[in-house]
């Protein structure tokens, strides 16, 4: 038992003392001080008259009626600007019909001149709608050349955009670039419509698609030409476009 002692003895030795607490406190509303544990803490506290405390202004208005001050927020202040000035969701989209219908004429008609400021935008409706034409057009002659036609204009426009950022000033943007190439490709539907009626692998279509090749070329170096203000270059340019077109016109044809 005597060991027990000692071992509680042992284990809950600690410098705690009863001695070491003073308190103090007064109650007549002044300070009291309170030590305890070697911390000191003191508060003061008095008695505030019911006078001296703020006065709260009585509610005259009446219940689910609001008061004339107050104005609520319209929607325009949210927005900024009222909703009839907003512009049309296709052309917040960058689709503009009567864009896409100048350009398909500027393409149409190769002696047309072409209006630099908008052919320098980045319009890829048009151009996606034609090149499923072309691929359309090739699966009713038989041919299910999807993954060449956008392949080989992939290439075609990482190649043509490289060129012309070397050639021009200004330099071009690639979505220019692939806007531009992929209107041009209007003729070289025609020339897949053909090949649905008669097979072209003869003298005359293989005239029919170097004129188709040249309409495509021209069209395109048009362009080119007057939107990026390359005057005298349009030859230079021609070529790269003939090449490219040259390819879709193969795949046309055989």
């Amino acid at each position: 038992m005597s060991g027990f002692d000692n071992l509680n003895t042992d284990f809950y030795q600690t410098s705690y003392s009863i001695d070491d607490q003073a308190q103090s406190y007064d109650y007549g509303g002044g300070t009291y001080n309170k030590q305890y544990g070697g911390y000191e803490y003191s508060q003061s506290g008095g008695y505030v008259p019911p006078e001296m405390m703020p006065q709260q202004q009585p509610y005259t208005g009446q219940i689910y009626q609001p008061s004339s001050t107050y104005t609520p927020a319209s929607p325009q202040s949210f927005y900024g600007s009222n909703f009839e000035d907003e512009p049309p969701l296709l052309e917040e989209l960058g689709i503009n019909f009567d864009h896409i219908w100048q350009k398909t004429l500027t393409v149409l008609h190769p002696l047309k001149i072409a209006d630099g400021s908008i052919m320098n935008e980045t319009d890829l409706a048009g151009p996606m709608v034609f090149c499923l034409a072309f691929g359309a057009t090739l699966l009713l002659a038989g041919k299910i050349q999807f993954g060449y036609v956008y392949g080989i204009s992939a290439i075609g426009c990482l190649g043509m955009f490289c060129l012309l950022n070397l050639m021009s000033m200004t330099g071009v943007s690639f979505g220019c670039v692939a806007s531009v190439l992929g209107y041009c490709l209007l003729p070289m539907i025609i020339l897949s419509s053909f090949a649905v009626v008669f097979s072209l692998q003869s003298m005359m279509g293989i005239i029919l698609a170097a004129g188709i090749i040249s309409w495509c070329s021209f069209s395109a170096s048009k362009i080119f030409i007057s939107a990026l203000a390359m005057e005298g270059q349009q030859l230079l340019v021609a070529y790269p476009c003939a090449l490219l077109y040259g390819v879709f016109a193969l795949i046309s044809v055989f």
